[in-house]
Formats: C-alpha cells, sequence, structure tokens
C-alpha cells in the first residue's frame, strides 16, 4: 500500500517537508553545539525560499500553504526556541526557581506560541497578498540563529530577543515581502554564513545580521511603495508563506 502523500504532494511540498526536518535537527543540535543549531536554521531558511522557486517552475499543490506553516513552526518557532533555552541553561544553570529559570523557560514557549499564532494568522489571511502583519517567523529565526553566529553570547541578550521577537511577530506592523533580487542576495549571504561562520572574523554572520536587522527596523517605512517596478519576491517565486 502506498503511502497517501503520494501523487497529492509536488516537488515544492517536499523542499517543505525538508525544511520541517531541518527544523528538528536544528533543536537537537542545539544540545550539542548552539552554534551549529543555529547554522542548521540558516539551513531551513534558505530551504524556505528554495521551495517557492520550485513551486513557480514545478507548480504548487492545494496542501502546499498549509505545510508550509506547519514547516515554519519546526523551523522557525521551535528551533530557535530551543537555542535561546539552551544557551540561557548553559550560562545561568537553572538549579532551582529563579526569575532566571521563569524566563529561561517561559520566554522561548511564549516564542513557540506566538509563532504558531503568526503562521495560523497568515495562512488564513496573508497568503496571496504582497505583504503580512508583524514580524515574519523567518526573519525573527534568521535573527537570532545569526546573533549566534556573529559571536553574541549573553543569554540575557538572546533570552530579551527571543521575548522580544515573541511580540513584534504578533503586532499589526506592516511587512512587505522582499524583492525577489533582494531575497536571492539574502539567500546567498545565509549560505556563506552557514558554510563559513567563523571566515573573516565572522564577516558573514555579522553581514546577515546587519541586513536582517535593516529590514526589521526600515522595512515597513521605506523598504515597499506601491507603483513599484519591481515585483516581490512571493509573486516572483509563487511563494506560499
Amino acid at each position: 500500500m502506498q503511502p497517501r502523500f503520494v501523487g497529492r504532494l509536488g516537488l515544492a511540498d517536499a523542499v517543505t517537508v525538508a525544511n520541517a526536518g531541518l527544523g528538528f535537527l536544528a533543536a537537537v543540535a542545539a544540545t550539542v553545539e548552539p552554534e551549529l543549531a543555529a547554522r542548521v536554521v540558516l539551513l531551513a531558511a534558505i530551504a524556505d525560499g528554495l521551495d517557492g522557486v520550485v513551486a513557480r517552475r514545478t507548480g504548487g499543490t492545494p496542501a502546499g500553504e498549509y505545510l508550509d506553516s506547519l514547516a515554519d513552526v519546526a523551523s522557525f518557532g521551535v528551533a530557535p526556541a530551543f537555542i535561546s533555552f539552551v544557551i540561557a541553561r548553559e550560562q545561568w544553570g537553572l538549579g532551582g526557581p529563579s526569575l532566571a529559570s521563569a524566563a529561561a523557560f517561559c520566554v522561548p514557549a511564549l516564542f513557540v506560541a506566538m509563532a504558531v499564532v503568526r503562521l495560523g494568522l497568515y495562512t488564513a489571511y496573508d497568503v496571496g497578498d504582497h505583504r503580512t502583519e508583524g514580524v515574519p517567523s523567518t526573519l525573527a529565526a534568521t535573527l537570532l540563529a545569526a546573533a549566534v553566529l556573529a559571536g553574541v553570547e549573553s543569554a540575557a541578550v538572546l533570552v530579551g530577543a527571543t521575548a522580544a521577537f515573541a511580540y513584534l511577530m504578533v503586532t499589526c506592523i506592516p511587512y512587505p515581502d522582499l524583492f525577489a533580487r533582494d531575497a536571492i542576495a539574502m539567500g546567498g549571504v545565509q549560505l556563506l554564513a552557514v558554510l563559513a561562520p567563523t571566515a573573516f572574523g565572522r564577516a558573514f554572520p555579522r553581514l546577515l545580521l546587519g541586513a536582517a536587522l535593516a529590514y526589521l527596523l526600515l522595512a515597513p517605512r521605506f523598504y515597499w511603495r506601491e507603483g513599484s517596478d519591481a515585483r516581490p519576491a512571493a509573486q516572483m517565486e509563487g511563494k506560499r508563506s
């Protein structure tokens, strides 16, 4: 008896499912080495962009947009939250009840919960639009992973950033889709950060961190305007989320 998905899912869906698997691997890797986990999260972000390219060329399926959001929960919700928790546990000890223990456990849990809410709202209301409300979970995860690879070692900073992103993901701040040219450039920097995170004084993770921060802070006001002759990446690639 063949699996139910045979004949129903396409190549783009396979890339999306691989993204989900990378999310699990990132969470497991965090127990061994947080920097390795951060590299796997960035690899998942590359897969998240690649599935849209594949969908544009080979066609999507009705299940695609749902698979995409489910995969993103693993890769950009659970995995970065677990990295934050592991780093806090290593630095703070968490031997007994304390404010630090509460923050280490509750903030990552809140991040996962808000990522689920954000992705559910995206699937229900934003698919097919050229913008979304709230910080994209992929952006939040990229920033956390890039910060770890760039040399940010303070658990307080990382847990604080995790808390901030948990809130920002469910705000009404509009974020436009990346133009295709910028999405390709971002993917290239992510790949360099994965392959050579310590090269040239951690130049690639720091470049990625700077670019992602610029988008986080400036995109809602300056990045996209109606009537632009450049089409957003989601339109160019058939991106599903």
